[in-house]
């Protein structure tokens, strides 16, 4: 039995729709991003100790957010394409995603790590930049497929809104993990 979107979210031609309707439908979505992107950079603020105690932390943030965002949004994008189109055991499917991210992150986090270790001299760098990459990926689908999820049952089109939001709240918990592991293994 095929699964169809509500009306409020049925694939429409966006070739026929005006630019400011276009805008009006997604800066709802940017703007909670913005919202979020302010409260993550006051959180990193926060962790000023731990950047200061090893400036070399401050190297990897681009690579741990971006592989943790290209893991959800992978996740995300393929799960919101099956979800248009059938009925999807939400565990399963997350369990399933979640054990791809935890290969990716073990293969992500082996290969930063060792060349943090190799390139730094830092085996306490290397150990929290691989940790945080494996954790990372590991809990990125589950974010990748809970946000659209959520918007699909309260019939918001999770084509439009999951990209953003499981984006800014998959880039806090990244952060949020990458600097409670250096706090533990590098301040240690």
């Amino acid at each position: 039995m095929d699964k169809k979107l509500p009306e409020t979210y049925q694939e429409e031609d966006v070739t026929q729709e005006s630019v400011e309707h276009l805008i009006e439908r997604r800066i709802p979505w940017i703007f909670i991003g913005l919202l979020g992107g302010v409260l993550t950079t006051f959180i990193v603020s926060k962790y000023e100790a731990i950047l200061s105690a090893d400036v070399r932390l401050a190297f990897f943030i681009p690579i741990i957010v971006y592989l943790s965002d290209a893991v959800g949004t992978q996740t995300e994008t393929i799960y919101v394409r099956v979800l248009s189109k059938k009925k999807v055991g939400v565990v399963k499917y997350m369990l399933k995603e979640s054990a791809v991210g935890a290969g990716l992150g073990f293969i992500s986090g082996a290969v930063l790590g060792a060349l943090a270790t190799y390139w730094l001299h830092s085996f306490e760098i290397g150990l929290t930049v691989g940790f945080t990459m494996f954790i990372n990926l590991t809990l990125a689908p589950f974010l990748a497929v809970l946000i659209p999820n959520l918007l699909s049952k309260r019939h918001t089109d999770p084509a439009l809104g999951g990209g953003p939001v499981a984006t800014i709240i998959q880039d806090l918990f990244s952060l949020l993990i990458y600097f409670f592991i250096a706090s533990i293994i590098i301040l240690d």
